[in-house]
């Protein structure tokens, strides 16, 4: 797991980037952290990868496009784009997402951008809950970026079959992998690989608030028990 001190250099004149989840063999999925000084740009043209991008501090553009707080925007591989910073400093995650990433068809219209505030609420297991921002919904079919919430407690062992970064946007929680448990804080990111069995606990009286991506594309609710788990769940017909 990496926490937000791990400071890479400077992506550009006027841009701080942090690298919280590097790219690895067989993932197609990267993150990092990045700060823009007022009034300053980074290019986000890229032949290869499509970017997912998630600002949780300040306010800007993408492509000339207002992008303000809780906001995300997608600029899908060898389109034209850029980041730009408003009149006060602006903080955001960056997805990286590369071409080798199966892709899902097309259900809907592309969007440049996604507010949070606009995004439906839709249901997980248990209580939990998530607000899909990009998907082959509107135009990203190569992952899903989501912000989940996760009530105080934790849910019962459980993995996913697609490959996922999550990044805490507030809150404060614990990750089980296994026998090694890593403290959760805001800011903090980790990787969990296909069928990598886990658990996300909420360990503070208030939700816990992720920002999720995953490739293949598809539904933030997808979760699968164990067996020794599933034993242990009454099925009525």
């Amino acid at each position: 797991m990496c926490h937000p001190d791990a400071i890479a250099p400077a992506a550009a004149a006027g841009v701080d980037r942090r690298a919280l989840v590097q790219p690895e063999r067989g993932s197609e999925l990267a993150l990092d952290d990045l700060r823009l000084e007022p009034r300053t740009s980074l290019e986000l043209t890229d032949a290869l990868h499509d970017t997912l991008l998630f600002v949780h501090h300040g306010e800007g553009s993408v492509c000339g496009e207002r992008l303000g707080g809780r906001g995300a925007a997608l600029v899908r591989a060898g389109e034209d784009g850029d980041l730009q910073a408003g009149p006060k400093s602006l903080r955001c995650v960056r997805v990286t997402i590369g071409a080798a990433t199966d892709l899902h068809a097309p259900m809907g219209i592309g969007q440049r951008q996604v507010a949070l505030d606009h995004v439906e609420r839709g249901q997980a297991t248990g209580s939990r809950s998530f607000q899909l921002l990009y998907g082959p919904h509107n135009g990203s079919t190569r992952a899903t970026l989501f912000v989940g919430y996760i009530p105080p407690g934790r849910a019962p062992w459980h993995y996913h079959l697609y490959d996922e970064i999550v990044w805490v946007l507030s809150g404060a929680g614990r990750l089980h992998l296994g026998d090694e448990v890593e403290e959760l804080t805001p800011g903090s990111a980790f990787r969990l690989r296909p069928r990598e069995v886990h658990v996300v606990e909420n360990t503070a009286s208030d939700v816990l608030a992720v920002l999720g991506v995953f490739t293949p594309a598809g539904s933030p609710s997808a979760a699968y028990l164990t067996a020794d788990v599933a034993e242990t769940y009454a099925f009525s017909t």
